[in-house]
């Protein structure tokens, strides 16, 4: 059995990207046969931007209902909140003392910022440290990521792989799982969707403010009655990762035909999305509006994590030495 470990960023409501893109996928990996999986969210990370504690809050409820909304197993699986695991404090201090500077200097986190160092806090600093010791510290097997986080999945088997040649084997080296095939979702504006570019779609809105959303869609300025070329339209570009082969193949014959409007395709695009996260979009507004549930799942989450970290943490103390009183 493999144990696969995956982190959620805490900063916001998962919008339609990181549904396609990362939820989604990372359900069915972790159901596939006999797999076992570790998915948190890391609201430890979130503190090196996010300062205030109702904002933050909010956002890991947005998140962990959003993974119980689209059918996490909680029970197969286990599910919690990385700030609930205190050991992880005491971990990364570990870790850090096998990490050498100038790989913390090269790291995308930090060199992304250098720049401008007063933005820089010690915390950024350490992130990759930190990211390390979460995966290190519940033995994980693999760990899924795109591209552009190889960085960080090979800095944590460096940092591993210099401990256990100091102080002999004791940490699992994890091995990336690269997911080649991750949806690219676009946003209203044809660009990536993301939070950061403010073109992003949130499925969890009112009925009202997220068809106003979708009616924002760019497209370009062709009349109702002009044929349209569907693989230029981000309206279609979206609906397309949606809909079955017999509803793309509908829209597309309207599209070349002419008669249809932009306005019509976004109604169209609305009414799929409504459709297709029915179940999803209530259970969702059912859990945020008793958050007692969610942190009921996310103890029980947590509880399960303490055992595998503490036994990690265990070895490595031995290992170190340190093996007074609470160690």
């Amino acid at each position: 059995m493999a144990r696969i470990l995956t982190g959620i960023q805490s900063t916001g409501i998962p919008h339609l990207g990181n549904i396609l893109g990362a939820v989604r996928p990372a359900i069915r990996m972790a159901d596939e046969g006999s797999n076992e999986a570790f998915i948190f969210i890391a609201d430890l990370h979130s503190l090196t931007t996010i300062k205030n504690a109702e904002e933050r809050i909010h956002n890991v409820h947005a998140v962990a209902a959003t993974w119980l909304a689209f059918g996490l197993d909680t029970e197969r699986h286990t599910f919690y909140r990385q700030s609930d695991i205190r050991e992880i404090g005491e971990f990364t201090w570990y870790m850090s003392c096998f990490t050498p500077y100038p790989m913390l200097a090269n790291a995308h986190s930090f060199k992304d910022k250098s720049d401008r160092l007063s933005d820089v806090n010690a915390g950024l600093f350490n992130y990759p440290v930190l990211m390390a010791s979460d995966i290190m510290m519940y033995d994980a097997d693999y760990v899924p990521v795109g591209k552009d986080q190889l960085q960080h999945l090979e800095i944590t088997r460096d940092i591993g792989q210099a401990f256990n040649r100091q102080v002999g084997e004791t940490l699992v080296i994890p091995e990336a799982k690269v997911q080649e095939n991750t949806k690219l979702v676009p946003g209203i504006d044809g660009q990536k969707m993301s939070k950061s570019y403010g073109n992003a779609i949130n499925i969890f809105e009112s009925d009202k403010a997220l068809r106003k959303r979708v009616m924002k869609i760019v497209t370009d300025s062709k009349d109702v009655d002009e044929p349209k070329d569907p693989d230029t339209c981000n309206v279609f570009a979206i609906y397309k990762l949606l809909a079955s082969p017999e509803q793309e193949s509908a829209l597309r014959d309207r599209y070349i035909k002419g008669g249809m409007g932009y306005g019509h395709a976004k109604q169209e695009l609305y009414e799929l999305i409504c459709s297709s996260f029915e179940k999803e979009r209530a259970r969702y507004a059912e859990l945020m509006a008793n958050p007692e549930q969610i942190e009921q799942e996310l103890k029980k989450g947590a509880d399960k994590a303490r055992i595998v970290g503490r036994e990690v943490i265990g070895r490595v103390r031995s290992k170190l030495g340190y093996v007074g009183a609470g160690a």
